[in-house]
């Protein structure tokens, strides 16, 4: 079935969006090539980490029922990190040492990432960030480490300067206590100031933290823009605590896909109406309305207003988890385009992910975008959105090329020796 595969091939490179299946098309003279996913499935980032692994597993089918990697068989080993950086680095250790992972699909909890880079690097082994932390890429990076979706650093230079034109001058911000929150902190405190705007102290939370009042009656009465930056339970009470203060009738609020991620905002009765949310892919099909993203949608199952799953109400994560699903495929291409068989061509493989474009395709249904050599960063399109009427609403996209331009690599890692 030649055909069959030969279309499937075209779909995922950007020609078409219907899929196939086919079998029996990889040949297992060589042996499969282990890809291990470091995933949250349970702990504080678990309603993120289903998505991730359903992601990770759906690309694997659809590689394999493509004819696998270079005619090898894809075998997805899952390790679960609990949510916690010693147990995720311990988790990492035994994906590479016992279950032979050639490659890491690593960990979307910024925390549990930068603990395990290290161990990455120590091991000569790929890893793939999908947490937002700069220092993934930047200050604790290293050339084993990428990253094909946003950071901190990029998510600041695509929409704060937006939001301080459009929203307010003067800003205060809240925060998890921990590397995610602090990262976006200094990010965005170093765009607004440049542009000539104030920022107050930040006001960090601790992580178990559910009675949010004594933090939010914190925040100065002068402030135009309040930024938060919460995830999961904490960021259901932050939006109803806010709320029933009545903070958005005297500021903007004002966030990143982070802090509604895999949250309905139907579910939390108006508490996040009018909030103004950066994504990176955005929820609404409408953002970007073409034949790979429906098609992604069909497969991961979800519907493209809400993004729920179809047999529960279970809410994509898709603003990070598109990235469990694109690092299979590109990791596909690196593995095809170096002549990668074992781990002795590693070396070939790192120089093949150094600024390789990825085109808008089944594959990246995200979008086009390019895997930036110097610093291993993804530079992608983001979208700025905000809730009405219950729904994420496209209001701004950023084009990747802007940001290319405007952010420039901080760090060159493709110097430094394998």
């Amino acid at each position: 079935m030649t055909n069959r595969r030969s279309f499937l091939q075209t779909a995922l490179a950007g020609g078409a969006a219907s899929v196939f299946i086919t079998r029996d098309l990889y040949a297992q003279a060589s042996g499969p090539i282990v890809i291990g996913h470091q995933i949250e499935l349970t702990g504080g980032f678990s309603s993120w980490g289903y998505w991730h692994d359903k992601a990770a597993k759906a690309a694997a089918k659809l590689i394999n029922d493509g004819g696998g990697i270079a005619g090898r068989r894809l075998d997805l080993v899952t390790e679960d990190s609990e949510s916690n950086p010693a147990t995720g680095a311990r988790k990492l250790r035994s994906l590479v040492q016992r279950n032979r992972a050639a490659f890491i699909q690593g960990s979307v909890h910024s925390g549990v990432m930068l603990a395990s880079i290290p161990i990455a690097t120590e091991l000569k082994t790929v890893y793939f960030s999908t947490g937002e932390a700069t220092e993934a890429t930047g200050s604790r990076g290293s050339r084993w480490a990428f990253r094909t979706g946003s950071d901190t650093y990029s998510l600041a230079g695509a929409a704060a300067p937006w939001a301080f034109a459009n929203l307010g001058k003067t800003w205060t911000m809240i925060f998890p206590d921990y590397a995610w929150g602090h990262s976006h902190h200094q990010e965005h405190k170093a765009v607004i100031e440049r542009l000539g705007g104030k920022v107050h102290d930040p006001i960090a939370v601790p992580l178990d933290a559910r009675d949010l009042l004594p933090y939010l009656t914190r925040i100065p009465q002068d402030t135009e823009v309040l930024f938060s930056v919460f995830f999961g339970a904490q960021s259901v009470a932050f939006y109803t605590q806010a709320k029933s203060m009545g903070l958005e009738r005297t500021m903007k609020m004002y966030s990143v896909s982070g802090t509604i991620e895999a949250i309905a905002p139907e579910d939390m009765d108006g508490a996040a109406e009018g909030v103004t949310v950066v994504e990176n892919f955005p929820r609404s099909l409408a953002a970007k309305d073409d034949e790979f993203h429906r098609e992604h949608l069909r497969l991961m199952e979800v519907d493209g207003v809400h993004a729920r799953e179809a047999n529960s109400r279970r809410v994509y994560a898709k603003s990070h988890a598109w990235q469990a699903w694109e690092n299979m495929f590109l990791l596909k291409a690196a593995v095809e385009a170096s002549g990668w068989r074992t781990k002795r061509d590693d070396p070939a493989l790192v120089a093949a992910l150094e600024g390789m474009e990825m085109p808008n395709s089944l594959a990246h249904p995200q979008g086009a975008k390019t895997l930036r050599k110097q610093d291993h960063s993804g530079m992608v399109d983001t979208y700025i959105s905000r809730v009405t009427g219950n729904e994420l609403k496209p209001v701004q996209k950023v084009a990747k090329e802007t940001l290319a331009t405007a952010l420039p690599p901080r760090f060159d890692f493709s110097t430094q020796a394998l």
